[in-house]
């Protein structure tokens, strides 16, 4: 009795004996990114909610992947291409150079979307790991797919809003759409979702539903009379809201209008967006919703067990946007989760409670009952006009990924350009022959990274390989073998990092170790690059998706140990 009495308390408790395949997205790079001074997007919550739920074990029970960064023509299923090249080029050196096409995409200075170092890739990453989750839904190898980092839905197609550059969230839709006749999109950010309504206000492929605070208040769209146009009509739903909406108001109208559009709409796949700004306590936000509030939104979409992709947004307490999305996650994986938060690398961020959820404050409340209710016949009047869920013909499928070659491959893919310099990536660099071996387990300067792949997500065409012997006095011996149907991805640029002894160290073939600093991670096989929505290339081949590697979440506590393991 009294030995299980100083038993330590499980972290984690499965309450659901239904067994829900999840996987999620995460690359260390992601926290390490920054707005600048006094912004208030803070990439750094990534990390912190990536440390929290990595703390309470929710890890285990599922599938952790890393992204690959999202390439130029992935992008340009829906942004312009004048607006992807000036993202691409554009840095802190030498935004002077660039005035006009600032004013012209609305970034910089006296804006809302800096410049800042690293832009791009930061833009590839969360944009991958939302395409990444998109594919691995339509395959069926996941029911859902989460990707904190992403949920950016003020981006348009030639221009920035709102933090937001690449709209990550139209791009995976686009992605769903290839497998699913009908993708619903559900905004729960204080904000409204302008840039996905935008791109799909004219289809009834998409339906966008939105709550929002409404009036003067950024973006200032999202009224109840925005419902779409020529063929998506009445496929736009708003719900706007007042200041200080509590759990049970948000929750009156948020479960009733999702159930009328499923029962109206009836979704292939589901996007819903989980933007933390609608907690209380937010620094932009004016709402009054506690996490059990936020969550229960979750569980109830979860609930109609359709293809989830589960995605971040806005959120500007670092504190309260870890807690709110750790607890999301436990949600998902319909566990329940001690309310004591446990040690983690930023425990110290959590004080003085060092408490999980959250507490109404004393703000008043803004909607009456009347009025929530009134704007909810609003919506169900909209719905009404519905008859039925829309069809679409039959047709080919697109391919998930295609190969192209855009004018960076057209150089020597074994070269990185870093400014004016030339070097080669690290993924090319290996000690001795040991190192070609790719059953043996390498750990990265950035973490432990495993490896082994998951059975079920080989794909079952060829990938392409390339092994490249570099000796101690720095003379290189390359070898490439290229196999049938594959191609090396695209060397990445604008990276001023440095690679460090270890990191030459630690490379395991296919996975390699990113650069230090602000240099995206590249992936070690074919570039997987999607046709999205059914869009091709000329030339272009075609190739089966190159699915993420998987790696363990403790891999951003174990540096060190990774350091002394690659130096042994």
């Amino acid at each position: 009795r009294s030995s299980k009495s100083r038993e330590s308390p499980k972290m984690a408790e499965a309450i659901n004996t239904q067994k829900t395949r999840v996987c999620y997205f995460y690359d260390s790079l992601m926290g390490t990114y920054y707005y600048g001074p006094e912004h208030p997007m803070k990439p750094h919550r990534l990390r912190m909610t990536h440390s929290l739920l990595s703390s309470y074990g929710l890890y285990k029970k599922m599938e952790v992947y890393r992204p690959h960064p999202a390439h130029y023509q992935e992008i340009t299923q829906f942004h312009a291409e004048d607006y992807t090249d000036f993202l691409r080029r554009v840095s802190p050196e030498n935004e002077k150079e660039y005035h006009v096409q600032l004013q012209k995409f609305s970034l910089g200075l006296y804006t809302d979307c800096p410049i800042f170092p690293g832009l791009y890739n930061f833009c590839q990453l969360y944009t991958g790991a939302s395409i990444d989750g998109a594919c691995k839904l339509n395959n069926g190898q996941v029911d859902i797919a989460i990707n904190w980092s992403g949920g950016l839905h003020h981006a348009k197609k030639s221009e920035a809003s709102g933090f937001c550059y690449i709209n990550d969230i139209v791009l995976a839709i686009l992605e769903l759409l290839k497998y699913h006749a009908r993708v619903l999109y559900i905004d729960i950010d204080i904000h409204h979702g302008d840039g996905v309504e935008e791109a799909f206000y004219t289809t009834d492929r998409v339906m966008t539903v939105s709550f929002h605070k409404y009036g003067d208040f950024f973006p200032g769209s999202g009224g109840v009379s925005d419902i779409g146009d020529q063929k998506g009509k009445h496929y736009s739903v708003n719900f706007p809201l007042e200041d200080g909406i509590d759990d049970k108001g948000f929750l009156s109208v948020f479960k009733p209008v999702i159930q009328k559009v499923m029962e109206v709409y009836r979704p292939g796949a589901i996007v819903l967006q989980c933007g933390a700004d609608s907690l209380t306590g937010d620094r932009l936000g004016c709402f009054n919703v506690t996490l059990r509030g936020h969550g229960e939104c979750v569980r109830y979409v979860k609930s109609f067990n359709v293809p989830l992709l589960v995605l971040g947004g806005g959120g500007y307490n670092i504190r309260n946007v870890s807690r709110c999305w750790t607890y999301e996650t436990a949600v998902v994986l319909d566990t329940e989760v001690s309310n004591s938060l446990p040690y983690n690398e930023f425990f110290h961020y959590y004080g003085p409670d060092f408490r999980l959820h959250l507490t109404e404050s004393d703000m008043e409340n803004r909607n009456t009952k009347e009025q929530l209710e009134k704007r909810k016949q609003k919506v169900f009047e909209n719905l009404s006009y519905l008859e039925h869920a829309p069809s679409v013909q039959m047709q080919v499928v697109p391919p998930d990924y295609f190969i192209e070659s855009d004018e960076e491959d057209l150089k020597d893919p074994e070269i990185r350009f870093i400014g004016d310099k030339k070097t080669s990536h690290p993924a090319d660099y290996y000690e001795n022959d040991k190192d070609q071996d790719s059953s043996s387990a390498y750990a990265s300067s950035e973490g432990a990274r495993t490896p082994s792949r998951n059975p079920r997500a080989q794909p079952p065409q060829a990938q392409a390989t390339r092994d490249t012997k570099m000796n101690v006095s720095g003379e290189k011996q390359a070898v490439s073998e290229v196999q049938s149907m594959a191609v090396s991805a695209p060397p990445m640029r604008e990276s001023k990092g440095t690679v460090s002894n270890s990191d030459t160290k630690a490379i395991s073939k296919g996975t390699p170790v990113p650069m230090k600093g602000l240099e995206s991670p590249r992936s070690g096989s074919q570039s997987p690059l999607s046709a999205g929505g059914g869009s091709t290339f000329p030339g272009s081949g075609v190739s089966v998706p190159n699915i993420p590697t998987p790696m363990t979440p403790e891999s951003d506590f174990s540096a060190s140990t990774a350091r002394t393991n690659a130096s042994s």
